[in-house]
């Protein structure tokens, strides 16, 4: 596996953990009964569950252009130190975006968004220049 592809199976894997986190704190907001139903009535998440769905929604956003960058770079054998680099820095830039989301550091999960960004920018232009 290559380490553009381990960064991606990394980041599915903190998209399936970070609902476990925020779920139960949800729960708490509107009760068991409401988290099984169709939520319709109750009130959006609020607080750290609510900072932990939209750091949640975030990065399901950021993780498809991922995903097809890394994907299509696999598929065409682009694979070298710009694209293993950006592939650890926008892993690096995930984690910390929902730490700084939960603590409510704005300036830093701003940065932790625009490093990521410019991650999968890098892998982009390594395909369009091979």
């Amino acid at each position: 596996m290559t380490p553009e592809l381990l960064t991606l199976v990394l980041l599915t894997l903190l998209a399936l953990a970070l609902p476990l986190f925020y779920a139960g704190l949800y729960g708490q907001q509107i009760g068991v009964k409401g988290l099984m139903g169709p939520r319709e009535g109750v009130p959006e998440p609020a607080g750290l569950a609510g900072r932990g769905l939209r750091a949640h929604r975030n990065l399901l956003e950021n993780l498809v252009p991922y995903a097809v960058a890394v994907l299509v770079a696999r598929a065409l054998g682009v694979s070298n130190a710009y694209t293993v680099g950006a592939a650890w820095v926008f892993l690096a830039a995930r984690l910390l975006h929902p730490v700084a989301y939960l603590s409510g550091v704005g300036p830093l999960r701003t940065v932790a968004y625009n490093t990521g960004l410019i991650a999968t920018l890098v892998i982009l232009v390594q395909i369009l220049v091979k």
